[in-house]
């Protein structure tokens, strides 16, 4: 196939682009910056109608990884990116006769905050999504998803859970930095069970996605590694797979929520006085929420429809972070 791969300077993005390119496929990257892939690369934002009519011509796929995706920022930003810009590359690709695409979401589209046990993927809300960047991908997957619906193209939803491996600068090494200087605490007992997945089974499931589109659209789909821990266990495998300690510190839940309320409280201010959101703040309320409650997904029809399964264990992934780390040592 000939397709446009958005978002391919993210760690998640870069990899499924290489991974196309490697069993054949044409592939054109989209991204801000040159991404180093040595594939066709258009520069330009994804809210911009020239650079994503430019990207699409001639494809016959799209998998729409770009968005912005921290925890902090102007719900302005969050809305032009996430939920304008796969508008805009909706209508790209409708004037370019595009005929599939894979939208990557995320399981918070459909989360209100309390735990998630055995859950299926759930329809994506709004209105109940906690946080600009949950609210902003469910308005993003809704739009996508009902294009599907007029028939426009073909559309899958996929939602990966918490992506983690080797050279991960936006968790792995953020949480490896914060162990080593002892500012990672644990959140509540550490004990709820929450799903992650491999970096290398998360590719394997979007161009699973892509092959399986036209048997798969209008669905929204969680993938996983399917081997729920306990998050106090997989933060000290990240930890200890940089190279830092184990956390051992405790902070009690409801402590860390009403932190991160007041946080978010103070986010809100500085947004509506127009002060700069870029830093990340310690605690969130959806980060503590995040931290201290379960989140595993009942993976039985995912891997129907896509015809999927991981290929990489969570030990087996903790283990290549060691090797990788071992000679890529955090600065």
């Amino acid at each position: 196939m000939r397709v446009l791969v958005t978002g391919a300077s993210g760690l998640l993005g870069g990899d499924v682009a290489r991974a196309l390119a490697a069993r054949g496929d044409d592939v054109t990257v989209l991204q801000r910056r040159p991404s180093g892939l040595r594939l066709r690369e258009v520069l330009g934002d994804i809210t911009e109608l020239d650079s994503l009519t430019r990207a699409v011509d001639g494809c016959d796929a799209v998998v729409h990884l770009a968005a912005k995706v921290n925890v902090t920022g102007s719900w302005e930003d969050y809305r032009r990116i996430n939920v304008d810009g796969t508008e805009a590359l909706l209508q790209a690709c409708l004037g370019a006769d595009v005929r599939r695409m894979v939208f990557v979401s995320s399981p918070s589209v459909a989360h209100a905050g309390r735990s998630l046990v055995g859950a299926g993927s759930g329809r994506a809300d709004p209105e109940r999504a906690r946080g600009h960047y949950a609210r902003s991908k469910a308005m993003a997957e809704q739009r996508a998803l009902a294009a599907d619906a007029r028939g426009e193209l073909a559309v899958v939803a996929v939602r990966p859970h918490i992506v983690w491996g080797p050279g991960d600068t936006q968790l792995v090494e953020r949480i490896g930095r914060r162990a080593r200087s002892g500012r990672l605490p644990v959140i509540g007992s550490g004990a709820p069970l929450v799903d992650t997945i491999y970096i290398d089974n998360a590719v394997d499931a979007l161009v699973a996605a892509l092959d399986r589109c036209d048997d798969a659209r209008g669905q929204s789909l969680v993938v996983t590694n399917g081997e729920p821990r306990p998050i106090g266990e997989i933060l000290a495998g990240w930890a200890r797979a940089t190279g830092a300690p184990a956390p051992t510190r405790h902070v009690p839940a409801v402590l860390a929520r009403w932190a991160g309320s007041g946080v978010d409280a103070v986010t809100a201010l500085r947004e509506r006085l127009g002060h700069d959101l870029t830093s990340d703040p310690p605690i969130t309320r959806f980060l503590a929420e995040q931290l201290s409650t379960a989140h595993w997904f009942d993976q039985r029809r995912t891997r129907q429809v896509l015809g999927w399964a991981p290929r990489v264990s969570l030990d087996e992934g903790f283990a290549r972070m060691r090797r990788h780390y071992a000679h890529h040592p955090l600065t």
